[in-house]
């Protein structure tokens, strides 16, 4: 009998081909979006897509799809779903693995291959994905029995979500989308090799609440796996309860108030003078979601020469990796400051110290040289702060409107800041504000580029055309690579090779092209009056602003030295002169 009902439920469970079985799982796992772009390889899934109704946006290139998809994941916290072909499709999107791999991101990416009869053999459009993808996903399949199918759809999903996000592509031969076999999806994920580690180990919690207790000069570098957490709140709790200062990355603004009395600003390269000196003079280093970046740290031998450090992190590979870590602790970001909460420890005696903080951001605030007659890029990012009341979602490229964006657009909420760290990608905001503005469909979406970047991926144009997306495309017009030509200044002589673009195109007339309206701006006054119509329009603007062309960011930190030893760093007394 019992033998029998075995049988009977084989025969009930539901036979389907391998596109379908894809399409049923992204439904199980509530995807909401599908970024892609259809070829040979992958014909059959689209052809279920085309039948199931899932909403699928067509980038105009496979690297518009994953960027797209990043934005979606950073603001949404979901994973961002890609879809690509075999081949060219495939290698089309390295560059955005590798940026959600090194930022964290959490996606899930499913590229076609050639049946399987034919791998190996150099086959049209055959590229071994599975091999350029190892170094730049956190796992990586390719699918040779249908059966395999569902069970590693589901895995897929748990690994890009789970302990430190990341990547996770599938690669699917065509013969296995066309194959049939049974589908089941209810069976759950067992992985004994992959059991990541989210809650802190007592004793090292105490370790760190008795380290504070005796310190003078703490401070906390928080980074984005603050934000991947969602533990904004409970930093704000625990930096509040132990009235220890913060600073934060590049990727983990937002996750403290910008406005907040204990804030010192963004650390490193181009951080505050505060920020930096905080971190060089402080006797305890609280990292928490941080991977200590060179663009953080500086030249190693002098990074908190004279502090403790203690690193929260989920991932046990970055502790100890850049910088000696006295206390260690695996964790979720918010498990572990829900911890250090709950032991109320005594705060350290940050009177005099505070006090010397506050004086350095007295003394030594971000400025800039106003100018007449001119945009300065800093003002610009000033006045969209304003006209936004701080509320948008800040999407950009890589360069000097990235720092600039960084350091005058005071991020107060968590998830508003949507940008390319670790690899630094150009080409990534324009596509990245679309899936930002998909995954909060009532938020002001600007996205902040460089003339370069801009143009690296500029056909994704057409895409927030086609699906009426309210982007305010803001071009920081230097007619430059701004930040290779402020390096070729500084450290080349001024000797601007190919740096230098005097010969763009009528961005404003881009714009049209694609139907979407373009304004342009050459002066404050304009720029004012531009911003103005732009924000009171309902759908796409594109603004072109043409900012003072040599304009460098500063504070700097050079190549090879320490965070003390910032240049472009003035008193407030000389900037009154």
């Amino acid at each position: 009998m019992a033998k029998m009902n075995v049988e009977e439920q084989a025969k009930t469970k539901t036979r389907m081909s391998g596109s379908m079985m894809l399409i049923e799982a992204l439904k199980a796992e509530q995807v909401e979006v599908i970024f892609g772009y259809p070829g040979g390889a992958v014909l059959p899934l689209y052809d279920e897509l085309y039948k199931a109704g899932v909403f699928h946006v067509l980038t105009r290139h496979e690297q518009g799809a994953i960027h797209a998809a990043e934005g979606y994941a950073r603001i949404s916290g979901k994973p961002g779903v890609v879809i690509a072909t075999s081949g060219p499709g495939a290698t089309n999107i390295v560059t955005g693995l590798t940026d959600a791999m090194m930022d964290s991101l959490p996606l899930v990416v499913f590229t076609g291959q050639v049946a399987t009869s034919v791998i190996g053999s150099d086959a049209f459009q055959e590229a071994d994905v599975v091999g350029i993808t190892m170094p730049i996903t956190k796992h990586n399949y390719q699918v040779r029995d249908i059966s395999e199918l569902p069970k590693i759809i589901k895995e897929a999903f748990h690994i890009a979500t789970t302990g430190r996000p990341g990547p996770v592509l599938i690669d699917i031969p065509k013969d296995i989308t066309t194959a049939e076999g049974e589908f089941d999806y209810d069976e759950e994920v067992c992985l004994p090799g992959y059991q990541p580690t989210t809650q802190p180990n007592h004793w090292q919690i105490r370790r760190l609440v008795e380290a504070v207790s005796q310190s003078k000069r703490p401070v906390i570098l928080a980074g984005a796996g603050v934000l991947h957490a969602d533990a904004a709140n409970e930093l704000r709790q625990y930096a509040e309860q132990q009235n220890i200062p913060v600073v934060h990355t590049l990727l983990g603004l937002g996750g403290f108030p910008a406005d907040h009395p204990l804030f010192l600003g963004m650390a490193g390269m181009h951080g505050t003078y505060t920020a930096n000196m905080a971190l060089y003079e402080c006797d305890l280093l609280i990292n928490i979601g941080a991977r200590f970046d060179d663009r953080v740290t500086g030249n190693l031998k002098y990074f908190a020469p004279k502090a403790t450090v203690a690193h929260i992190d989920i991932d046990p590979a970055e502790i100890g990796k850049n910088v000696p870590t006295k206390i260690p602790i695996v964790s979720d970001a918010k498990a572990a400051l829900q911890e250090l909460i709950a032991q109320q420890g005594k705060p350290a005696d940050t009177a005099a110290w505070l006090a010397q903080l506050d004086e350095w951001k007295r003394r030594f605030p971000l400025h800039y040289e106003p100018e007449a007659g001119t945009i300065k890029p800093q003002k610009l990012i000033e006045m969209i702060y304003e006209m936004t009341n701080g509320e948008a979602i800040v999407t950009t490229d890589v360069g000097q409107h990235q720092m600039w964006a960084a350091q005058y657009y005071k991020f107060n909420r968590p998830h508003r800041w949507v940008t390319s760290g670790g690899l630094g990608t150009m080409g990534f905001g324009l596509p990245a504000a679309i899936g930002a503005q998909l995954a909060d469909r009532s938020a002001t979406v600007v996205s902040i580029v460089g003339d370069g970047g801009f143009q690296m991926t500029l056909q994704e144009l057409s895409v927030i055309q086609e699906l009426g997306l309210p982007i305010k495309i803001v071009i920081v017009n230097n007619q430059a690579l701004g930040m290779v030509r402020q390096w070729q200044e500084l450290f080349y002589e001024k000797r601007y090779s190919h740096s230098l673009i005097p010969n763009q195109p009528d961005f404003v007339k881009l714009a049209e092209a694609y139907g979407i309206p373009g304004l342009r701006a050459k002066t404050e006054a304009e720029a004012a009056e531009v911003l103005k119509q732009a924000f009171a329009m309902d759908g796409p603007v594109l603004l072109d602003f043409h900012v003072r062309a040599d304009e460098n960011v500063y504070p700097m930190v050079a190549p090879g030295k320490g965070l003390h030893e910032m240049v472009g760093v003035k008193a407030c007394e000389e900037l009154s002169r």
